[in-house]
Order: C-alpha cells, then sequence, then structure tokens
C-alpha cells in the first residue's frame, strides 16, 4: 500500500482534507492500493495562485532550459519504467503489455518536446513599407489547468503537462480519483526532474469540488487555459463555463469509433483490428471500436471470424499475457452494465454478457473472476443506426456490428453518432480509402489498422460530441498553449500608416501584344 497521497500546492502537501477514500486494485478489489485525501475548491484554488506566482519566473527560463527538465522527466522515466507500468497495472487493471506502452509514450512524448525547447519559432515577415520590419512571437498563454480521465493515468496527462511546461506555462492538475497512486508518482517523476516548486500543482478532488475550484480560479483571473480530457457530457459544461471567460478549452471527449470493413478487406487482418480496437483495455479508451459497419457480402463471414477469435481471447488477470482484463472502477462497472440495457430484442448476441462469475463463466478465464469487476467481451449483431447501441458510448467491452452496401452509406454511417474521435476502414482498394478519409468525420483515421493507437509526433483529437477541434500531440499541440503575438518595428523615423501610406507601382494597362 502507498499511504495517503495528497494535493500538492507550491511543492507543499496540503494536509487538509475533504475526505479519504481508498483506491483499490479491480482486479482484486480486496486490495488497497493507496487513500486518497480529497481536498475542496479552495485547494484549487490555492494551488491556481501558486502556479500563477511562479509563472513569470519560469516563462524567463530559457526555453532550451525548460526543454532539458523535460529531458530529464523522459530520462526518469525511462529509467523507472518498469515500476510505474506496474503500478498503472495494479491501480486500474490495465494488461502489463499495455501499460508499459502507456509509459513508453510519456518518454516518446518527452523525447519529441525536448527538441521543441530549441524551435519555438517566429517569423520574420516583410512590410509593405519601407524601413519597417513585422516579427511573430510564441508566447506562453500562462496558467494552464489540466483536468485528466484514469483510463490512460500517464500518458493523456503527458500531452497536456509536457508541452504545457516546455511552453512557459505553469500547471494545476486534477487526475482521477481511481488512479491517484500512479498520478502521484508521476508527479514525483516531474519533481525530481527539475520543474521548480509552484510550477506543477496537482489537486485530488472530487467532481464537484474541482469544478466549483476551477469556476473560482476562473472568475480571480488565474487560470488562463484548461485542458479537459474525459466525457462529452463534463466537456461540455467546462466548455461553457470557458466561454463565459473568453477562452477556448482543449477539449478530449468521447468516441463512437467507427470500423468500415469493406468487401475487398482482408478479413484475417480487420478481426485482428476489431478485437484490439474493442476489447483493449476492456472498451475502456475514447478511441475503442463503437461500431464495426461491415459490407454484406463478406458479413455473415466477418462475425464467424470476429466471434471465434472473441471466444478465443485470453481475458483475467492483468499482470499476465491477456487481452483485456479489469474495468477500471465500480462507477464504470455500473455504467456499462446500463448500456448493455440497450441490447434490443431484434440484435443477435455472440457469446456472453455481463459480469464474469461462476454462474455466468468465461472459459478460459486467467485468474479467479470473483476477485474483479470482469465483464464478457460481447459481440452486438443486427444492430440498426437508430439504436441507442449505435449512436451512444458504451465504455466497456462491446462492440455493435452493422451491415452496409455501399460505401457512400458506410460513411454516413460512420458519421451518424455525431461522434468523431477516430475511425478505421480495412481495404485494399485506395481508392476507397481516400473517399472514406474524405467523408468520415473523425479527427483520425487508419487504414488497415486499429481505431486504437497514437504517436507523440501525430495531432489527437477530435470534432463534434468527441471535442471542440483542438488537437494534443506534436507541433500541433504548441497552439493550445502559446499566443501568437506580432510585432511591428519602423525604423523611418516618421509615422507611416498601414494600407494608408503604401506606396503602390502602377501599371500601364493599356498595353497590348502587337
Amino acid at each position: 500500500m502507498a499511504g495517503e497521497v495528497l494535493s500538492v500546492v507550491g511543492g507543499e502537501r496540503v494536509a487538509e482534507a475533504v475526505r479519504r477514500t481508498p483506491s483499490t486494485n479491480p482486479a482484486r478489489l480486496s486490495e488497497v492500493v493507496g487513500t486518497v485525501g480529497s481536498a475542496g475548491p479552495e485547494v484549487f484554488v490555492q494551488a491556481a495562485e501558486a502556479a500563477r506566482s511562479a509563472q513569470a519566473a519560469w516563462a524567463a527560463t530559457p526555453a532550451p532550459q525548460r526543454g532539458q527538465v523535460i529531458s530529464n522527466v523522459g530520462r526518469l522515466m525511462t529509467l523507472n519504467k518498469d515500476r510505474l507500468a506496474a503500478l498503472v497495472t495494479r491501480e486500474i487493471g490495465k494488461p502489463l503489455g499495455e501499460a508499459l506502452g502507456e509509459v513508453q509514450e510519456i518518454i516518446d512524448t518527452c523525447d519529441f518536446f525536448l527538441g521543441e525547447g530549441r524551435r519555438l519559432y517566429g517569423q520574420t515577415v516583410p512590410s509593405e513599407m519601407p524601413d519597417k520590419q513585422l516579427f511573430t512571437f510564441r508566447r506562453p498563454v500562462g496558467t494552464v489547468a489540466v483536468i485528466t480521465a484514469g483510463n490512460f493515468p500517464v500518458a493523456v496527462p503527458s500531452w497536456y503537462i509536457v508541452p504545457a511546461l516546455l511552453c512557459g506555462n505553469t500547471v494545476v492538475w486534477k487526475p482521477a480519483d481511481y488512479s491517484a497512486v500512479v498520478s502521484d508518482a508521476f508527479y514525483e517523476i516531474f519533481a525530481h526532474s527539475g520543474v521548480p516548486a509552484g510550477v506543477f500543482n496537482v489537486v485530488y478532488a472530487d467532481g464537484p469540488d474541482t469544478f466549483s475550484g476551477l469556476e473560482q480560479a476562473l472568475e480571480a483571473g488565474l487560470i488562463n487555459k484548461v485542458g479537459f480530457t474525459g466525457s462529452s457530457a463534463v466537456g461540455t459544461r467546462i466548455g461553457e463555463l470557458c466561454g463565459r471567460h473568453l477562452q477556448t478549452p482543449c477539449l478530449e471527449l468521447g468516441g463512437k469509433n467507427p470500423m468500415v470493413i469493406t468487401e475487398d478487406a482482408e478479413l484475417d487482418l480487420a478481426v485482428e483490428g476489431a478485437l484490439f480496437s474493442g476489447f483493449g483495455t476492456a472498451g475502456q479508451r475514447c478511441t475503442s471500436l463503437g461500431s464495426a459497419i461491415v459490407h454484406r457480402s463478406v458479413y455473415d463471414e466477418f462475425l464467424d471470424r470476429f466471434g471465434q477469435a472473441t471466444a478465443d481471447a485470453a481475458m483475467g488477470d492483468p499482470t499476465q499475457d491477456v487481452l483485456f482484463g479489469p474495468l477500471l472502477d465500480e462507477k464504470f462497472a455500473a455504467g456499462f452494465e446500463k448500456s448493455l440495457g440497450w441490447i434490443a430484442a431484434h440484435h443477435r448476441v455472440i457469446g456472453r454478457t455481463g459480469r464474469v462469475t461462476a454462474d455466468n463463466p468465461r472459459a478460459g478465464f486467467v485468474g479467479d473472476p470473483a476477485a474483479g469487476l470482469f465483464y464478457h467481451p460481447t459481440i452486438v449483431a443486427g444492430v440498426h443506426p437508430d439504436d441507442e447501441l449505435f449512436l451512444n458510448e458504451t465504455f466497456g467491452p462491446v462492440v455493435g456490428v452493422t451491415p452496409y452496401s455501399t460505401l457512400d452509406e458506410a460513411i454516413a454511417l460512420g458519421n451518424k453518432s455525431g461522434y468523431g474521435l477516430s475511425s478505421s476502414i480495412y481495404t485494399t482498394d485506395p481508392n476507397k480509402a481516400f473517399r472514406f478519409a474524405q467523408g468520415i468525420s473523425a479527427g483520425m483515421v487508419s487504414v488497415n489498422n486499429s481505431t486504437s493507437g497514437a504517436e507523440a509526433h501525430l495531432p489527437f483529437g477530435g470534432n463534434g460530441k468527441s471535442g471542440n477541434g483542438s488537437r494534443q500531440s506534436g507541433i500541433w499541440v504548441l497552439d493550445q498553449f502559446t499566443r501568437w503575438q506580432s510585432m511591428n518595428w519602423d525604423y523611418s523615423g516618421k509615422l507611416q500608416k498601414a494600407q494608408m501610406d503604401t506606396q503602390t507601382v502602377e501599371a500601364d494597362l493599356s498595353y497590348q501584344l502587337p
């Protein structure tokens, strides 16, 4: 057991807590990983004040030096990769292989942004007037509030925190309560990497207290940017709150990600992609496969192969070699059971549904199903475009399957839910791939690959109910954590008025070729 996890404000632990709750291992619910001391909204405000006080000095630190701090983070993450991954597995039940990949994503992010410390480029722009020069500069936005979910407890926070710090901002981070122990380990690595006190603050709090604290901090002018990863419903509320203060948040929300399988697809490859997309991390990714949209000519064959692959997949104890382990937390188990209620009479269920128990067993289960929050992977065939199961995010191990006849119909089905995060198409026809990419509303498209997966140098984000068009990762996230400033420098010794004093060059418009 890790002991008590407390908020950090200005480099100091905050002993006061409004409640103390255990964080348990979802694969072994009897195991308490640590106790979380949840703070009230006033601590969030205090953290914002500390971040505001530290921001000017941090921004004045040369960007290459800030990049060196990020390099230190990456090196310490590398040295502690196995320990941090093991803690991810223990606290949220993610299979160890995936947990190791998640920590590697932090390392990749640090590697990329180390270089950006020497590439926060502006431009020199020619003026329309003599003896005048124009410039552009990237400036930090100021103090950033970052609120993240726990399904990717360390990788996704790094997408916000690493570039925000690199650009000269200070941070108040509110991680998920059910992943607080691993979040605290993540913070300690930053604290030992040369991040000054007050530059990176952590607040552990529940949803209502976080919202109240954020609202107060915004009203006090302490927060300049909000980054949020979580549900579309909460993202809508945060968007409304930021809008009242004329701020544009960075919102990365839910998904109902489609996978289109064409008549010319390599079906074994498509099945492999659907298996990982739908059931990896127990379907608890924002990029998890929501709907497999399959051409009628291969619909039955795909269902047979997908059903068999799912039945053969290993699930259970996440410390072993399994495709997926438990659901993250009891509140997600309750939500997933509600979504299973969307299965209708006209659907054909392939495999079992619900929690794995002695009375509802899973063949080949690895470990003790009674110990944790384990749920059957379920395929639901014959899903109609107006079904709740087709339109809504499920956040659990269930995949709906819908037939289609033409590619235009498949694209329309893929867009129908109103989400627009990730998508995939399996085809051997390049024309189909490009037509799909052009027509689908998703911010990310995979061809012959899963709906899940991100690289540190590629933009990540969605549209519609999946987000407000903001992007994380790569150079594109710099626009979230910097503001463009333009400067004009006139050394003519006189006032030159743009557009009014500009000299024009006249042409002889009467000229005609002989």
